[in-house]
């Protein structure tokens, strides 16, 4: 059995979740799991971080083994294709959009949501980093119509969850869009929005995210 542990607001939880759920695998899910440095966690998650699953007794950490190990042990319904070299494609993908973007903005999060504020030399910093990444995202997105072409791949699982965080950290700490470089971004996500499993993804989110605030009013 698999067993998925997070929360419905962590992009790299609900990455693994599309990836779930389009596979048509059958898992549980704890979604009441939050990252932690306390000892306990600790034995659970070495580095602290969600999402972590459990298979059959034993535990995998980050989003990316985690989706690697899926694709090995389920693969009646892929998310990487075939080939080697498409695969690849793929994994580039999910690294460009990682790595370069979402990684980028995430060292903003600190003072944009968390009240933790960042110095000038980090928001320049990143300014900097963040036009790199959208550059090279552009130049290998494929909208075809999906990431890397006609299938739904991994990639799109990635997209989906990371490439909104990218949109609210820029416009947030530096007043535009960074991804308005990209037009294809806003009717790509909105067509995968329309898909079942990223709809309810989506909306099981913005719920997360609501009770979040009203614990965080109370």
């Amino acid at each position: 059995m698999l067993k998925l542990c997070g929360f419905h607001v962590s992009n790299y939880h609900n990455k693994v979740r599309l990836a779930l759920l389009e596979k048509g695998l059958r898992f549980e899910e704890d979604s009441g799991v939050h990252p932690s440095q306390k000892d306990d966690y600790l034995a659970l998650s070495p580095m602290g971080k969600v999402p972590y699953l459990e298979v059959d007794g034993t535990r995998l950490r980050e989003s990316a083994v985690i989706c690697e190990y899926l694709e090995d042990a389920f693969p009646q319904k892929p998310l990487l294709p075939r080939d080697p070299l498409a695969r690849a494609r793929v994994r580039e993908l999910v690294t460009f959009i990682e790595l370069h973007m979402e990684l980028v903005v995430r060292r903003l999060y600190g003072g944009l949501f968390f009240g933790r504020p960042f110095s000038e030399e980090t928001k320049s910093q990143v300014e900097r980093d963040i036009a790199k990444g959208v550059r090279a995202f552009k130049a290998i997105a494929k909208f075809d119509p999906y990431m890397a072409g006609k299938e739904l791949t991994l990639a799109d699982c990635a997209a989906f969850v990371h490439l909104p965080l990218v949109t609210m950290a820029t416009k947030m700490a530096y007043g535009r869009d960074f991804l308005e470089d990209v037009p294809q971004v806003k009717p790509y996500l909105k067509m995968l929005g329309e898909r079942p499993h990223f709809m309810r993804v989506s909306e099981d989110r913005k719920a997360a995210q609501a009770a979040m605030a009203a614990r965080a009013k109370s």
